[in-house]
């Protein structure tokens, strides 16, 4: 495996991150503070071809690998981790659980608007009562000649009010059958359809999640995804794709924080010198840096794994996991350089450091992650 940047992961690393300084972190605290979404950027971003990363050009997207497409979301959540997130939710759930599973036709329909972000993408798996058992689920389809009349809610959705496109995985079998849930493509304004409540997130904020609600919506046969029962194998084989987005995100938040504190730890004297020439600062630099480059590495082998291909359930998991957790204790120790300043949110660390914490309960929490390793290691 070749770990050296291609000359094209360069250019769109570079062009990210001209984005990203110039278009969003003027206005970080504004919408985290409002929790506004803001829809105009991710327009912007789909004229770059940001919101299509890996979809190919003839459907309106970029082409990229997941090289490329890890280093996207790790530069924009250098920055910020609610643009992160958005980026990462609708490229890998609802626009790469088309790509993946739909027909031709759905194909053509849905995934020049998604990629160009003339329509933001949502995914819906999770309910109230089932986050990680998602096979208990209670929203269900029933039959009815050429349509399917849907009847539930999902939660903890991304761009659940502001989508104008759904993925949604619901019951149409028995409950508790992997093969007896299907997926469906729901577009905004479909009579039956709608956004419930806005969640007020401890971070994250400016990534809206809120609930989907069904009440007798009618849709047609047509908007089903694959066949009749292959909705949960497919939600799975998503997540495979998903959770390397979310250790890019976790990644993309901890060099965030990192650099900030490095730069911090340089110019903040202490007993006379700068307090990154202290042992005990020194040493957490140190460990944190380690941390970081052992993350990354976990994530380029769960990349070239997808672009072979070939499987990845175990990778992707140990990859999402470990971030994840890394990222948390990467943030946390930024804000213990800071000190004081660390708590104030004028300084970046403390942004940081609420909205690492969701990257280890997204798209499957630390102990689902362990779950999965070590059914898959211990085989």
């Amino acid at each position: 495996m070749d770990f050296r940047e291609s000359e094209n992961q360069k250019m769109i690393i570079d062009m990210v991150k001209d984005f990203a300084e110039k278009e969003i972190r003027p206005n970080v605290m504004k919408w985290d503070e409002s929790q506004e979404f803001p829809v105009p950027l991710f327009k912007k971003l789909g004229e770059l071809g940001l919101m299509g990363v890996f979809i190919p050009e003839q459907y309106g997207g970029s082409g990229m690998d997941y090289h490329e497409y890890i280093s996207v979301i790790v530069e924009i959540s250098k920055v910020c981790g609610s643009i992160g997130l958005s980026v990462a939710a609708h490229n890998s759930l609802c626009t790469g659980h088309i790509y993946y599973n739909a027909n031709e036709e759905q194909k053509k329909k849905y995934l020049p608007k998604l990629a160009t972000a003339e329509w933001i993408g949502a995914w819906g798996l999770t309910e109230t009562g089932t986050g990680s058992d998602a096979g208990g689920m209670n929203t269900t389809a029933v039959k009815d000649g050429d349509h399917w009349i849907l009847n539930g809610s999902k939660n903890f959705i991304t761009h659940g009010k502001s989508g104008d496109v759904a993925v949604v995985i619901v019951r149409t079998g028995e409950k508790g059958d992997s093969h007896g849930m299907s997926a469906f493509i729901i577009e905004k304004g479909t009579e039956g359809f709608s956004a419930g409540k806005k969640e007020d997130k401890l971070g994250m904020r400016a990534s809206e999640t809120t609930e989907l609600i069904f009440d007798n919506c009618r849709v047609h046969k047509d908007q089903m995804i694959g066949e009749e029962g292959s909705g949960f194998i497919q939600a799975m084989k998503v997540l495979d794709g998903g959770r390397i987005s979310i250790g890019a995100l976790a990644l993309g938040i901890a060099k965030g924080a990192y650099e900030a504190a490095l730069q911090y730890s340089k110019e903040r004297e202490q007993f006379g010198k700068p307090i990154c020439e202290h042992q005990a600062i020194a040493f957490k630099l140190a460990d944190m840096a380690t941390k970081i480059e052992a993350a990354d590495l976990l994530l380029a082998q769960a990349a070239d794994l997808k672009n072979r291909g070939e499987k990845l359930v175990t990778e992707s998991a140990m990859a999402k996991m470990y971030a994840s957790e890394i990222a948390c204790e990467v943030c946390n120790d930024a804000v213990q350089i800071y000190g004081g300043y660390g708590y104030i949110k004028e300084f970046p660390v403390e942004k940081f450091y609420r909205d690492v914490k969701l990257c280890t309960i997204g798209e499957g929490t630390t102990q689902i992650q362990q779950l999965v390793i070590s059914r898959n290691i211990t085989k």
